[in-house]
């Protein structure tokens, strides 16, 4: 098992910017992805951004060029910076590890907040 600790949720006004990081502890494994997805009020968890150990990556089309997945695979870490933020991206922005050992096994973060300002 993993456990996914986020960081660098809070409040900004509409056109800023947010730095969300993700510390992972336990088992590294070859074999995996790390992303953010998010949750709005009364609406499903939809995916942000993801990116792979070998540093491939993918986003959802509402967040191309303005948002930016890396991770530093020594650290076990993923970060997202989210520029020119717009007040519907207000939500709970989830950090997620997919990884392989045998099978897929998926472990999710906790959660933090983004509250986007109009």
């Amino acid at each position: 098992q993993v456990q996914l600790v986020e960081s660098g949720g809070g409040l900004v006004q509409a056109g800023g910017s947010l730095r969300l990081s993700c510390a992972a502890s336990g088992s590294i494994f070859s074999i995996d992805t790390m992303g953010w997805y998010r949750q709005a009020p009364e609406k499903q968890r939809e995916l942000v951004a993801v990116i792979t150990s070998g540093g491939s990556s993918n986003y959802a089309d509402s967040v191309k060029g303005r948002f930016t997945i890396s991770r530093d695979n020594a650290k076990n870490t993923v970060s997202l910076q989210m520029n020119n933020l717009k007040p519907e991206e207000t939500a709970v922005y989830y950090c997620n590890k997919k990884y392989w050992n045998g099978n897929w096994y998926t472990d999710w973060g906790q959660g933090t907040q983004v509250t986007v300002s109009s």
